[in-house]
């Protein structure tokens, strides 16, 4: 039995993975979860799956949630310290990291310093401080099992296989909903537009992420270091149908796929019961309702974000830093109404043309690096 903490069990993959373990037949078990301001749905999960520890984001929802639980023994815990509570939890030997943000790297590097294996679906945690993480993550002795349906793919596929023998990543992306747009046509897209995947069910911020093409970006550079590769081997492909979830060309030429249905918890499950597979009802492909499978070049001129990704990692340093920082400040107020789509894309750039550079941050400089951007761009605004 694999026994988790899960941080951001209230949202998309928090909640799936959730039901991975409701129908896992006890093969799983809930010991800790943490979750953002949403006290109902957090106190429902608790009532079901009886963790021993509850962390709740907001501070001030604390009591709150307490009293809702006090008929059971449940501890409640709350902010960040609340957050590294859950992610140490002495009974877990399996941390999943589904919060959203660079939020996530300090729990994360706390639970693998308490000898925690790390399911990762927090990009921020490699794109921003992969440089510490996987060197940390040696040193402990501990596993890191990407949840990305992209990464899964690729890790998937190299089962067996010599590291040096890996030629080229190639990541899929479904091209967003604003697929084929010029510059032009992004100018007047709207936040309901896009919120509107064509294929997956995810969060909004990772959502927009993924209309802007930075999520690839994000990939990418998340790809560095998880498989040890320069950003140079790591292809971008654009795939509308989102039923090859990435590929690996080897030195002979040769390439492996991963195909499935566009279903975050098949990679979420592949994670969690690593080197196992495990039937738990999920939806199989049936390829006589493929009519074809397409790719194409991505369109880095109208969809700046993934160039400037790929730039970022290129320079490294606070540069993935920068990156990240930017866009998540830019998608939070496309959220709130505040810009328009495209300057998403300004914003990104402000920030990346006007903080320092620094070489190999520690992570006081990642977390004053993201902190820097913030009050730049939080100038006036």
């Amino acid at each position: 039995m694999r026994t988790l903490s899960i941080l951001g069990s209230t949202g998309s993959i928090g909640t799936q993975t959730l039901d991975i373990v409701r129908k896992s037949d006890g093969k799983l078990k809930v010991c800790a979860i943490a979750g953002g301001s949403n006290i109902s749905l957090l106190e429902k999960q608790a009532r079901e799956f009886l963790p021993k520890l509850v962390c709740v984001g907001d501070d001030s929802l604390k009591d709150d949630l307490q009293i809702a639980l006090n008929d059971t023994d449940i501890k409640v815990v709350s902010g960040k310290e609340g957050l590294t509570d859950v992610a140490v939890f002495e009974d877990a030997d399996t941390v999943v990291t589904a919060i959203v943000g660079m939020m996530g790297i300090i729990p994360t590097i706390n639970a693998i310093k308490a000898g925690k294996d790390i399911a990762l679906a927090n990009k921020e945690t490699l794109v921003t401080a992969g440089h510490i993480i996987m060197p940390l993550a040696k040193e402990h002795n501990i596993s890191i099992l990407p949840v990305d349906s992209e990464h899964s793919a690729i890790f998937q596929c190299i089962q067996g296989e010599k590291a040096s023998q890996i030629h080229k990543l190639i990541i899929t992306a479904s091209g967003g909903p604003f697929r084929g747009f010029t510059k032009d046509e992004l100018k007047d897209v709207t936040l309901e537009q896009a919120l509107n995947h064509p294929n997956w069910s995810m969060g909004k911020k990772i959502t927009i992420d993924s209309a802007t093409m930075v999520n690839k970006g994000l990939e990418v550079i998340e790809a560095r270091w998880l498989y040890d590769i320069t950003v140079d081997n790591i292809e971008v492909t654009v795939h509308p149908q989102s039923i090859v979830h990435s590929m690996v060309e080897f030195n002979d030429g040769s390439i492996k796929a991963q195909l499935g249905v566009p279903d975050m918890r098949h990679p979420i499950q592949y994670a969690l019961f690593y080197p196992d597979r495990y039937d738990f009802g999920l939806e199989y492909l049936d390829f006589s309702k493929i009519s074809s499978l397409d790719f194409e070049k991505p369109d880095t001129d109208v969809f700046e974000g993934l160039k400037m990704a790929y730039d970022s990692s290129l320079k490294g340093g606070n540069m993935p830093v920068i990156f990240n920082a930017a866009n998540e400040f830019a998608v939070a107020k496309f959220l709130a109404g505040r810009i328009k789509f495209v300057e998403i894309y300004e914003t990104i750039r402000k920030a990346i043309d006007n903080i320092g550079f620094i070489e190999n941050p520690d992570i006081d400089e990642v977390l004053a690096t993201e902190q820097a951007v913030y009050e730049l761009l939080g100038k006036n605004n």
